[in-house]
């Protein structure tokens, strides 16, 4: 009896699903749910469940972001064009930078890049500042190039072949006021501004100001990032007069050796000015979770970070060797909070992934972005871009 009850559920859920996907226009085409392999509980079925048609003009997509405009811009590293598209999955305009690797948009909708630049006989890793609006409009087609930081010219005017051809800038984080994070691996230890691997303020203008220092018990360590690879920020669309305006960011660390490799950093400001302190977050209570961002070696290479921009403040996380998308509350619990009349007790587990090319399988997934209850994956050695939706988001 238990058994039907359950089977009627998840008929009922998946024919809801259906009928919402059978309309054409925002969503795309009808969901097939024969490949969701959701997890059962009591009340309810919680899951994320793909959203078709796949996005697959792609050769292979390394990030993902939606951006204040509310468009979806796709950066293609093996053609090194920026895609954009509509929410409907209606391609725009396309836009090509040099080693593109990264793109995000500021509050002023410009796009920042990271690329590279050919100059002095190296390719070096640069930022794009990219203006939607040359040529008239905002599609990518009509974009020009308004600006270019090439490492290290951004804060010396020297070179020294033999560090920082070796350096790489990984990801760009937009603060509320248009400032951003950048941040930056490489090998030196030992720069004026901070070690190679670090994690880099500019202002709205595009000029350099400090690498952040960790206050670790009133100590301030400049060496506390090791490999960052992506970073992002609280500041997330939709544009908005009450976008949070905190500075915090989330950081993912490649270093194999880091136990910890995805971080949620504190910005404190006060009258003695701004420090930066890492966020102590719940770990170990299986009274509210199963899973938990602070667990020793949760992850082997988390390559992209997202941070909601409504009110529920979740963290995603995709994972390029274990080819698997996570989902954290800003507490660092694994999950989502059960459903209203739900028997669960406890955050709900919906992290889902493996080594496939099913519709919630992974092959190097490098970006992730969010938007209005939809998370979108560039699944890079797939060659696509996927996007899912919570069950419980479909009532």
């Amino acid at each position: 009896m238990k058994f039907l009850k359950m089977s009627q559920r998840v008929l009922a859920f998946l024919l809801a699903a259906l009928a919402l996907n059978s309309c054409e226009g925002f969503w795309g085409e009808k969901v097939d749910p024969s490949f969701i392999d959701v997890p059962l509980y009591t009340d309810r079925q919680v899951a994320y469940v793909p959203i078709q048609p796949v996005w697959d003009n792609f050769v292979a997509p390394i990030d993902v972001t939606v951006g204040y405009d509310e468009l979806i811009y796709v950066a293609d590293a093996a053609t090194s064009e920026i895609v954009q598209y509509d929410q409907a999955g209606n391609e725009l305009g396309r836009f090509t930078v040099p080693g593109l690797k990264e793109v995000v948009q500021d509050r002023s909708l410009d796009l920042l890049a990271i690329g590279t630049f050919d100059t002095l006989g190296f390719s070096l890793p640069t930022i794009y500042r990219i203006e939607l609006k040359g040529g008239g409009g905002y599609n990518l087609n009509n974009a020009v190039i308004e600006k270019k930081l090439v490492h290290p010219f951004y804060y010396k005017v020297n070179f020294d072949p033999g560090n920082d051809e070796r350096v790489d800038l990984n990801g760009i984080a937009v603060r509320a006021d248009n400032s951003y994070y950048v941040a930056r691996s490489g090998p030196g230890s030992s720069q004026i501004f901070g070690p190679d691997d670090a994690i880099l303020i500019f202002g709205a203008d595009d000029v350099f100001q400090t690498p952040v220092a960790i206050d670790l018990n009133g100590n301030l360590d400049r060496n506390y990032f090791a490999s960052p690879i992506s970073i992002a920020s609280l500041a997330q669309p939709p544009q908005s007069p009450n976008v949070a305006t905190r500075g915090d960011f989330v950081v993912c660390m490649g270093d194999p050796d880091r136990q910890l490799k995805v971080q949620y950093i504190n910005v404190n400001e006060s009258a003695n000015g701004i420090n930066y302190t890492v966020r102590d977050m719940v770990t170990g209570d299986t009274s509210l979770a199963d899973g938990f961002l602070l667990t020793a070696n949760r992850f082997a290479l988390p390559t992209d970070v997202a941070y909601t921009g409504d009110a529920t403040n979740y963290m995603f996380v995709v994972d390029e060797e274990k080819d698997s998308l996570y989902q954290f509350t800003n507490t660092g619990l694994e999950g989502v909070a059960p459903p209203p009349g739900s028997s669960a007790s406890k955050n709900i587990k919906v992290s889902f992934g493996g080594t496939g090319t099913g519709l919630t399988q992974f092959n190097r997934p490098s970006g992730v972005a969010y938007y209005r209850q939809i998370i979108y994956v560039a699944d890079r050695g797939n060659g696509r871009v996927l996007r899912f939706q919570l069950t419980t988001d479909f009532d």
